[in-house]
Formats: structure tokens, sequence, C-alpha cells
């Protein structure tokens, strides 16, 4: 059970690092499989009693998950994904992460992993209003649905069913297969092809039928 800190307190504490706001497009799971966004507690001071009392069930938002859920996880919030789940994550760039919860799971040195609890206190969003499910609501227009955008990047479910061509505005833009199969820019691709288009590529040429995920600064 981790979480990420924003930009200002990775500043602070973390040698001048980033922070990290990060989302994840639910590519596959088991039936009944279950995720963590998101905690119940309303302040510090109840958080810090939860943990000290080992009340994970008490404190954390579990959700029932399905294919094609989405969930963005902006910095502060409690996440966690659990077994029989596959998700595809796009990420602001940093490795910071406090581990507020492990388990009690020995490492490959069978000792226990160290935890963060007070730097996870520091940085939880008790403001945030955790998730009640991950159904996509945003509306699809000529085949392109925006999942996500904000400050630290934009993610769009792209669907093919023939040919679309994408601009590419950006530095570089990310793409992944996650369903289907047909051509990139005339190059044969299948579901769990994954590509960088560089910022000297103006338009993406997508060919066959086919579901991606594309994201972008």
């Amino acid at each position: 059970i981790q979480i990420h800190p924003n930009d200002e307190y990775a500043a602070e504490h973390e040698n001048g690092s980033l922070g990290k706001t990060e989302c994840w497009y639910v590519l596959d799971c088991e039936p009944g499989a279950t995720i963590i966004v998101g905690q119940r507690a309303h302040d510090r001071a109840e958080a810090a009693r939860m943990i000290e009392d080992g009340r994970w069930d008490d404190m954390l938002n579990v959700l029932p998950i399905h294919k094609g859920d989405f969930f963005q996880i902006d910095s502060g919030t409690v996440h966690a994904i659990k077994t029989g789940t596959l998700i595809l994550e796009t990420q602001q760039s940093s490795d910071v992460t406090y581990r507020l919860y492990d388990y009690d799971r020995p490492g490959t040195d069978g000792k226990l992993r160290p935890l963060h609890i007070e730097q996870s206190l520091d940085c939880i969003d008790f403001d945030s209003q955790a998730p009640t499910d991950g159904t996509v609501t945003a509306p699809e227009v000529d085949g392109v649905t925006e999942l996500e955008s904000n400050p630290c990047y934009t993610v769009d479910r792209v669907r093919v069913n023939g040919s679309k061509t994408l601009d590419q505005h950006w530095p570089f833009m990310c793409l992944s297969v996650i369903d289907g199969e047909g051509t990139v820019c005339g190059d044969p691709v299948h579901k769990g092809s994954h590509l960088l288009a560089p910022s000297t590529v103006s338009s993406i040429d997508l060919e066959g039928k086919m579901e991606l995920i594309v994201s972008h600064l």
C-alpha cells in the first residue's frame, strides 16, 4: 500500500525530485478482482490511529474492478494494485514512493521491507474524495475518449475501425495497442505492441481494427 508526494513535498524532502501523479487503465483482471484507490480517514490523527491499530479494512477504499476501468491517482492518494490485475500505467517521471503497509511480507533477504509512515501521513490528501468505481463516463468522439488530462499528461483511448490519423504536436507520444491488430504508419502492430512517436513525426496513420491507449505531455 503506497502513496506518492506532490511536487512541493518531494522538492523539499527528496533532494529536489518531482512528486508523482499517475493513472491506471485496467487491461484485464480475474473475476472478483479488487483494487485500492483512496482511504477513509478524515484527518492525520484518525489515519495514525487506524495505522497503529492495524485497521486497514476500515481505512482503505477497496473497489471491484473490471476490464476497461480507469483510475486517476493524484499525488496524495493511497493506492495499491492487487493480485489478478493487469494495468497500463501512465505516470509522471518520478520514482518517489512511500510504503504505508506491506502486508507484513518479508523481502528477498527475509526481513520486512521498511515503511514510511510519517512521510505517508504528511502526504495523504484528506480532502480528496475516494472513487466509487472506475467506469469510464467520458464521451467518445470520433473513436477517441479522453480518459485524463492534467498538467503532467493527457491519456486517450483510441478505437480504430478502418483508418484514422492522429496529429502529433508534442515532444513525444506513447502508443500501446491493447486490443486487435493493424498498422501504425504502415508497420504491423498487434495487441501488446508499444511504440514511441518522437517530435519528428507530425502525424500517425492508423489502419485496422484495434484499440490503443495514447499518451503525451
